[in-house]
């Protein structure tokens, strides 16, 4: 029978009074919901009670709750002093060590002890919740709970099926989930759910970029943070989580995908795990932390240069260069090959500024690229060849910064790093979608909930164009010859809608407004082709 948890007298149990199980406790209390707090250690549920009911105290006073919800909520919750005294719950928990077979072992005893009925969430974020309700009688009623860290802060939780579970176990927890004021996201079980697994581009791709010697961390960051819109740049979040957390994370979900090139992890944290290089906790990370409080590190002054004059290419986004750099006053070569003493720029997509030189029979030694693809109100990058001259450098630097925008200057790449750093970002998320992991908006908003992203990977891949995202993965994939950067089947086709939706016959225009109602006048690229199923 399906469980119903809307009931007023619910009541459940939670096993596990460390950080996480807390968190649930109090969310699920705050719910109106009777709360049965267990945990293995003698004193240990007693302790987290009393913390959670001065948490509650805490949001009253500054205002958040109100008094008489914080009296309630406190009164919800109950210390069990043993296992046998959760019985009476249709609904437990769990939120132990991360220890599969302390998980199974524990599961194992559950079932001795609670209804036939019941049901039994894991909030693991690392172990399948196949393997842990293998341990069961009844495994058809385990099902995954992943909350974040904090809990009542972090609205976002993954229900996740097993093989075995039951479709009501997951209807359930979807439904206690908006219950205690969370939004559910429904994941199939596989490693790092959607959260975890969705989140492996954004901090190995920036240690690629490192380990290349393409930027320092600093930088990555910068412009990560300024040009794509990130709370935290990649090498912040490493310090800020700290590598002793992240770097067994990343092995984990690269060895349980069979080394899965996608999320192939860097040996820079395994060096750094070994120096003790941990991030905030040990002092110093990548940044050094002085009293807790990261270190400023000085963006170093523009150069006064400025070019004679500005010849541009008008090939790829050239004509996004160009406008910008009327606006900072430059004197443009209008020539169809530049001038003998014109600086050349460049405004690639997914190609290195050599390679873009080469192939626009331009001089290397005086062409630069600058990434026009992300915003750059904050910030702009520029990349030289291998072969530029100091002076076209500092030239082009300097007519960038000229309204006071820091540029950054990075050594050749392809993709420069916002557009990489993206692209998987979009790609792994559309791979995550074409395996049916998740549903398009459950990914969207499990990585905008879950990991602070400024967009949701498949709606940030709407907003740039599949085409586009597919032309840098693949300008990645042909330049290194690394399977990391090969696109995913969802990627493809919906390029393939883009094209078919974007047609200028006026029969097929019809047709695509009426697939994309919400596609504007004039429009080139209609909204919501990676989040639309391409593949169905």
């Amino acid at each position: 029978m399906p469980l119903d948890v809307s009931r007023p007298d619910l009541s459940l149990a939670v096993i596990g009074a460390g950080i996480m199980g807390r968190g649930i406790a109090q969310i699920a209390a705050q719910a109106g919901i009777r709360v049965l707090l267990h945990d293995s250690r003698p004193g240990a549920a007693r302790e987290a009670r009393e913390a959670v009911c001065g948490q509650l105290l805490r949001l009253a006073d500054k205002g958040r709750i109100g008094k008489d919800v914080a009296a309630s909520a406190g009164a919800n919750l109950v210390v069990a002093d043993s296992l046998a005294a959760l019985a009476p719950s249709p609904v437990v928990i769990e939120a132990i060590v991360e220890n599969l077979e302390a998980k199974c072992e524990l599961f194992r005893a559950l079932e001795a002890i609670i209804a036939e009925d019941s049901l039994i969430a894991s909030n693991t974020s690392s172990f399948s919740i196949t393997a842990i309700a293998s341990a069961c009688r009844r495994p058809e009623r385990v099902g995954g709970f992943h909350f974040f860290n904090p809990v009542p802060l972090m609205k976002v939780v993954e229900v996740v099926d097993g093989l075995l579970t039951a479709p009501w176990v997951g209807d359930a927890l979807t439904a206690l989930a908006l219950r205690c004021g969370h939004k559910p996201v429904r994941a199939k079980d596989t490693p790092g759910f959607i959260v975890n697994h969705a989140g492996r581009g954004y901090g190995t791709e920036a240690l690629r970029i490192l380990g290349e010697g393409i930027a320092e961390f600093h930088s990555i960051d910068r412009i990560l943070r300024d040009c794509a819109g990130f709370r935290l740049g990649p090498f912040e979040l490493f310090d800020l989580t700290g590598l002793d957390v992240s770097h067994p994370v990343m092995e984990s979900i690269y060895r349980q995908y069979y080394e899965e090139p996608r999320y192939r992890p860097s040996p820079l944290t395994s060096q750094r795990v070994n120096a003790g290089l941990f991030g905030r906790k040990s002092g110093q990370g990548f940044y050094r932390h002085p009293d807790g409080k990261q270190e400023e590190i000085p963006e170093p002054p523009a150069p006064t240069a400025r070019p004679a004059s500005v010849w541009v290419s008008r090939v790829e986004l050239g004509a996004k260069l160009t406008e910008l750099l009327r606006k900072l006053g430059a004197h443009i070569d209008r020539g169809m090959r530049p001038a003998a003493q014109s600086l050349c720029l460049v405004a690639p997509l997914g190609r290195d500024a050599t390679t873009t030189a080469i192939e626009e029979e331009l001089d290397p030694a005086r062409t630069l690229a600058v990434d026009c693809l992300f915003a750059s109100e904050k910030r702009r990058t520029l990349m030289a060849t291998p072969v530029t001259t100091p002076a076209m450098c500092a030239a082009a630097h300097g007519l960038l910064s000229g309204d006071g925008i820091p540029v950054t200057v990075i050594c050749d790449s392809p993709g420069f790093v916002a557009q990489r750093v993206v692209a998987q970002i979009v790609n792994i998320a559309c791979d995550i979608a074409q395996q049916r992991i998740a549903s398009p908006a459950d990914i969207d908003a499990a990585v905008t909930l879950g990991l602070g992203y400024p967009r949701g990977p498949l709606a940030w891949g709407d907003a740039i164009g599949a085409s586009r995202v597919l032309t840098v993965l693949d300008a990645l994939h042909s330049f290194y010859g690394d399977p990391r950067y090969r696109a995913s089947p969802w990627l493809k086709r919906g390029r393939c809608w883009e094209y078919h939706c974007s047609l200028t016959k006026p029969e097929s225009i019809g047709r695509a407004r009426a697939c994309h109602p919400e596609r504007s006048e004039g429009s080139a690229v209609p909204q919501q082709v990676l989040r639309a199923a391409p593949s169905e």
